[in-house]
């Protein structure tokens, strides 16, 4: 007896045949522009693993997000340049010291 539930409409596969115009163009069909939520101006990403070719939706990362990340405490106290001068230069004596 098979328990198995049905697969979720999040994992089902939708697979449609497209044609590659003369100038390399490909549509994406609408079924998968819509359970993708593309739309023009959307970013999609392609990977060839061996013979297959994946297309995966960009996620859209903005400076907000990298300076959280880079930041996760807040932006970082301002130094003058002085002490920026001063820092790399003990950064390169400590990278370089005889060991």
């Amino acid at each position: 007896m098979d328990t198995s539930s049905p697969a979720s409409s999040s994992s089902s596969s939708i697979s449609v045949d497209t044609r590659i115009t003369s100038q390399g163009q490909v549509s994406v069909p609408a079924a998968i522009r819509r359970k993708l939520g593309v739309a023009p101006g959307s970013t999609l990403q392609w990977t060839l693993r061996g013979d297959e070719v994946v297309v995966k939706k960009r996620a859209s990362v903005t400076f907000e997000d990298i300076h959280k990340e880079l930041f996760p405490n807040g932006p970082p106290k301002p130094i003058s340049v002085k002490q920026m001068k001063e820092s790399i230069a003990q950064h390169i004596r400590e990278k370089h010291a005889r060991r």
